[in-house]
């Protein structure tokens, strides 16, 4: 089921718990919520921040509690189901919260700057600066009941969701008091989320060729930071920015216009991709040293699994404790019984909660006796509990394209031939509507059209097909249109493309797993080229098959630029490769 988007990747991320087995004590018996308010300096500007104390009882200077800091996803406050549920949660279980609507939400000032480091970060680190007692409310109130590791340094950690997840990362590359840090469904190259190449990553998942323009993600963000006025009335005056770009940071504006325009001219992108990467981890994560538990969601068009990995590797590579679990549900929906769903608070029974409850006893209670669980896990529908692993699997099947549109196990098998297929100047497959959730419109199934795409099926399996994991394709096409123009100076000219995979039921009918697929802006079609899709955890059961597609077009997508007629050739020697990440 699709959430809508102010549920997941927004206002109510998360929503409010209901303690299983809680006592039937009232919440005022077992905390005390304050609302604060600090004025903080954050980039070029003093802001006014928003928040609320959640101090459990028997907390005090003699019996100080660690700390939880949250915030709010996108669209959201202090106020709603999401943060304040993370205060609530964590009161209840003996911790003090510091829950506080970002900036240029709720009622909180100053704009919108995707949570930059030196703006939305700093601005944590001041309220970093009161739970260590450095520094009152603006009222006065001080928090002389926090556990500190030394003077001026408090035991805090911190968890949301979204852009709630990527402002702890932000908070904690430039503030070493942070403890602990559990991200949950958020980016790690802003740009790469916005408009993603699955080729040429030259970090992570960044490349150096601008990607695919996702334009319904993108601009439904986009109109809900605009139409703040709607949504909070009497807003602070440093909400606004200018007419032009009433209350974004204006480089995001500037980038949300470069985007929109569907052009990508050299200066321009060159700057866009800078702005977009210096609010994104990727480019501040050799400044983490918190421990971190990355909660990434396989249903999620967003921010696709890809991106926890490249954080995830990027922190293991420098140093940083870090583990990762991909569960269920993500901005796309995918909620499942079981999984971690704080709408019924089941912290205590959920697999993620137990690991994210373990995590801050580990790192903010000091209990080295506690484990925090295997490196890998991931949820699988396949099997009861989630699946685990000491490290990330690596391709270990290779199937290839043969001429005949068959997808087969060995080199030997292909048979030699060419397939072509054409664009059409409106988009002619359609993965997913992004936003129907949020509208209240249903979403078509997933589909091609004849001849504006290529497919190539496997035989019926013989046995089950774990994939778990990111498959990759290396492939080569012909396009003299493309090669034509691609040197043109502006990268919209480059050829556009979309691959993913099927799985075939022996009745015909087709599933793509959590309609997930690869856009790909091709750097040079005279070269072979190599896509990582996005990462899923699926069983393709016997007697079922593998369809390998390359598509022209996606409705969730800007596509080409003019017509690019498309030529792939196979031969035994030379024909595209498809590696999947199989266990078992």
């Amino acid at each position: 089921m699709r959430r809508p988007l102010t549920l997941l990747a927004g206002a109510a991320l998360l929503a409010p718990l209901a303690l299983t087995g809680a006592p039937p004590a009232s919440a005022a018996d077992r905390y005390t919520v304050t609302p604060l308010e600090f004025t903080v300096r954050a980039g070029d500007r003093s802001c006014t921040v928003d928040a609320d104390l959640y101090r459990p009882a028997g907390a005090d200077a003699r019996n100080p509690a660690p700390a939880v800091l949250a915030t709010n996803g996108f669209g959201g406050s202090k106020s709603d189901g999401s943060t304040d549920a993370i205060g609530k949660a964590f009161a209840e279980r003996g911790y003090v919260g510091l829950v506080y609507s970002g900036l240029g939400f709720g009622k909180s000032g100053c704009l919108i700057t995707l949570d930059d480091p030196a703006v939305d970060g700093k601005a944590a680190s001041g309220l970093v600066d009161f739970l260590a007692g450095t520094r009152a409310a603006d009222d006065g109130t001080e928090a002389d009941f926090v556990a500190t590791d030394a003077p001026g340094d408090p035991v805090v950690g911190m968890i949301g969701g979204s852009y709630g997840g990527a402002v702890q990362l932000a908070t904690a590359s430039a503030d070493r008091r942070i403890d602990a840090l559990v991200p949950l469904i958020t980016w790690n190259d802003l740009a790469h989320s916005l408009s993603p190449n699955t080729t040429g990553a030259s970090r992570g998942v960044s490349s150096r060729t601008p990607g695919v323009f996702k334009w319904q993600w993108t601009n439904g963000f986009y109109l809900m930071g605009e139409g703040q006025p709607l949504l909070v009335p009497s807003l602070d005056p440093s909400r606004f920015g200018s007419l032009t770009c009433l209350h974004f940071a204006a480089e995001a504006c500037d980038t949300i216009r470069l985007l929109n325009s569907g052009r990508y001219p050299a200066a321009e992108t060159a700057r866009m991709l800078a702005y977009a990467r210096s609010v994104s981890p990727v480019s501040y994560l050799s400044g983490v040293t918190a421990p971190t538990l990355l909660v990434q969601g396989q249903a999620d068009s967003l921010f696709t699994l890809n991106e926890a990995t490249a954080t995830y590797r990027a922190l293991k590579a420098q140093g940083t404790t870090a583990k990762m679990i991909w569960q269920s549900w993500g901005h796309s929906g995918g909620q499942v019984p079981g999984e971690l769903d704080l709408a019924t608070g089941n912290l205590e029974t959920s697999y993620v909660g137990r690991r994210i409850l373990d995590w801050f006893d580990r790192y903010l209670h000091h209990d080295e006796e506690t484990g925090t669980g295997p490196e890998f896990a991931y949820y699988r529908d396949w099997a009861s509990g989630y699946g685990t692993a000491a490290a990330l699997p690596s391709p270990s099947r290779t199937m290839y394209l043969s001429g005949d549109g068959t997808l087969v196990d060995s080199r030997s098998e292909v048979s030699r031939g060419s397939r072509q297929y054409t664009n059409w100047l409106l988009p002619s497959s359609h993965s997913e509507s992004s936003l129907a959730g949020l509208i209240g419109l249903p979403d078509p199934a997933p589909y091609d059209t004849k001849g504006t795409h290529l497919g190539w099926t496997s035989a019926p399996l013989s046995a089950p097909l774990d994939v778990v994991g990111a498959p990759k394709a290396t492939l080569k096409v012909v396009s003299p249109t493309a090669e034509r123009v691609q040197n043109s100076g502006d990268a919209a000219d480059k050829l556009v493309l979309f691959t993913k995979v099927y799985d075939v039921a022996p009745d015909g009918t087709q599933k793509l797993v959590n309609r997930l697929v690869a856009p790909v802006r091709v750097p040079d079609v005279t070269r072979p080229f190599t896509v990582e899709l996005p990462a899923i955890v699926h069983r393709y059961e016997a007697g079922h098959r593998l369809r390998f597609v390359i598509a022209a077009s996606d409705s969730a997508y800007f596509g080409n630029r003019g017509i690019k007629p498309v030529t792939v050739v196979s031969a035994p020697q030379d024909t595209g490769v498809l590696q999947l990440p199989v266990i078992g």
